[in-house]
């Protein structure tokens, strides 16, 4: 039963998320940030998680907290739903390509919060989406998750396409890296012995 259901309220944001990491990337998402709702429907979809948020945030006043608190819920619905971690794969990293853009994303389910992201988003918004907020939502899941991550743009000029390519690589390094490994199903994927 590898789910997890998240309440999160502030005085900034009202978030409720669930989620099923064995799930057919099935998503119903509703945060208030329509760029934002259609890049964690990717990430759902490419990830084959079963995802529903719902989010009221000061909108009001932009985007920053709706996207980072947000960030910060996934990640804590992923260390939940993962456990100890047990039988799963640990890394998973994907190469994708978007028409123009290449970007490449690798994960390492590790216990330790890292995130290095590189990217160059030639707009300063897509829609009325700040494109700064990308990292910011990263930043949320693996502080939240303690989970090491690389983005990293190889191409791309449309800073849809960069954006939407992080959000899939991201569902698609995961999904590689919460899988159950049939040949260390009862072992912690650590020398350690624990993650």
């Amino acid at each position: 039963m590898r789910k997890a259901e998240i309440r999160r309220a502030t005085a900034e944001t009202d978030i409720r998320l669930s989620l099923d990491l064995d799930g057919a990337g099935i998503a119903q998402i509703d945060t208030g940030c329509g760029f934002l709702d259609h890049m964690l429907t990717l990430f759902a979809r490419h990830g084959r998680f079963d995802l529903t948020v719902q989010c009221r945030g000061d909108t009001q006043v932009d985007y920053h907290h709706t996207v980072e608190d947000i960030g910060i819920v996934l990640g804590q619905a992923f260390a939940q739903a993962l456990g100890d971690k047990r039988g799963i794969t640990r890394y998973g990293s994907m190469l994708l390509p978007m028409d123009e853009t290449l970007v490449l994303c690798a994960v390492d389910l590790s216990g330790r919060a890292m995130l290095r992201y590189h990217m160059e988003i030639p707009s300063q918004k897509v829609g009325d989406f700040d494109t700064e907020l990308g990292e910011e939502f990263f930043w949320g899941f693996v502080r939240a998750a303690s989970v090491t991550l690389h983005i990293r743009q190889m191409d791309g000029t449309n800073s849809h396409h960069i954006l939407e390519a992080a959000f899939k690589a991201f569902g698609r390094a995961l999904r590689q890296a919460v899988r159950i490994d049939a040949a260390a199903a009862d072992e912690i994927p650590s020398t350690k012995g624990s993650l």
